[in-house]
């Protein structure tokens, strides 16, 4: 046992020990410490998802909106602004009061309105568009905004869209929304080809205006043009564009491009699904659309094989009508 003593006697040994008691101290202190902070933080409570009732948006008034507009949280001034724009557009008034005013003369009057149409206005609230004052305003709105030093519309390779007043983009935006969800026939009644379009700066002379305007039919891919296209596909769209000189006497559906009303076709089917999937459609409106869809391919398809044709000639004379085989049209 004399190992025993000389080792507890030693310096080195019972420094070690008392260096091995501190640490071991401390480290035990400093768990109890963490274990009772953590016991005595209070945490915040978690907020709960709440969700506003129709009763609730009812029942706030005009002050407590302009408030809650002014938040510094972007959530609560978002949600004020939504139920301010659903009470506009479900105010009758309202509507009809922008609609009055997006036919005044003055141009900053004129645009403080379309824009505000524009905010309070989504695709679930387009049916309150969808009247004969709404689509007769909206033609005089675009009546106003012509621009009368606008150039000759004959530059197929420039799309001069982008550069046409906010004014006149606002308008044509809500037209060709509600012509295609719904037709273009209240826009036709509305005279909006003889008020705007015929006013555009197609030419001077008539054979311009109509090779012009045939020109942006075919090579623009623009609001304009796909509104055009809708007007053209229906009978009394495509009598008012010829009455109005933007089309030959003698042009025919016949005479038409397998490619012009393909990209209604496709517009027509997603519209459909759109409109299907948001639980809108009703029965004759399916109807309806698949029988547009339908007969616009038929036709397409009618046009395409009639215009196939064989030629024969083995290369000895020159090409002429009788070498020309070509399908008896149907």
């Amino acid at each position: 046992m004399s190992w025993l003593n000389a080792l507890v006697r030693d310096d080195r040994v019972i420094f070690g020990g008392l260096g091995m008691s501190a640490v071991a101290m401390v480290v035990m202190i400093r768990l109890l410490l963490e274990k009772w902070r953590e016991e005595s933080e209070i945490k915040p409570v978690q907020p709960k998802t709440q969700y506003i009732t129709q009763d609730t948006e009812d029942s706030l008034k005009q002050g407590t909106l302009d408030t809650l507009l002014g938040h510094y949280n972007y959530a609560i001034r978002e949600t004020a602004a939504k139920i301010v724009c659903d009470r506009a557009v479900n105010d009758g008034t309202t509507i009809e009061l922008l609609l009055w005013g997006i036919t005044r003369k003055d141009y900053d009057e004129r645009m403080r309105n379309l824009r505000a149409l524009a905010v309070i206005t989504d695709p679930q609230s387009l049916p309150f568009l969808h009247t004969w004052k709404a689509y007769a305003a909206l033609v005089r709105s675009l009546e106003l905004s012509i621009d009368p030093e606008q150039e000759v519309l004959n530059d197929e390779h420039w799309d001069e869209y982008p550069m046409r007043d906010m004014t006149e983009k606002l308008g044509l935006m809500f037209i060709s929304q509600l012509i295609s969800r719904y037709d273009a026939e209240k826009l036709i009644k509305a005279k909006f080809v003889e008020k705007w379009l015929v006013k555009q700066n197609w030419g001077a002379t008539t054979e311009e205006r109509q090779e012009n305007f045939m020109k942006y039919l075919q090579h623009k891919n623009n609001r304009i043009a796909d509104i055009i296209s809708r007007i053209k596909n229906t009978h009394s769209g495509f009598d008012a564009l010829k009455k109005s000189g933007l089309l030959a006497q003698d042009f025919g559906p016949s005479d038409e491009s397998e490619e012009d009303n393909s990209h209604l076709v496709v517009a027509d089917q997603f519209n459909l699904i759109l409109r299907a999937n948001m639980g809108e459609m009703r029965e004759e409106d399916t109807t309806r659309l698949l029988a547009r869809t339908l007969r616009n391919l038929e036709d397409q398809r009618l046009r395409q094989r009639n215009r196939e044709a064989m030629v024969l000639n083995d290369g000895s004379r020159p090409l002429n009508r009788d070498d020309i085989i070509q399908r008896d049209i149907e």
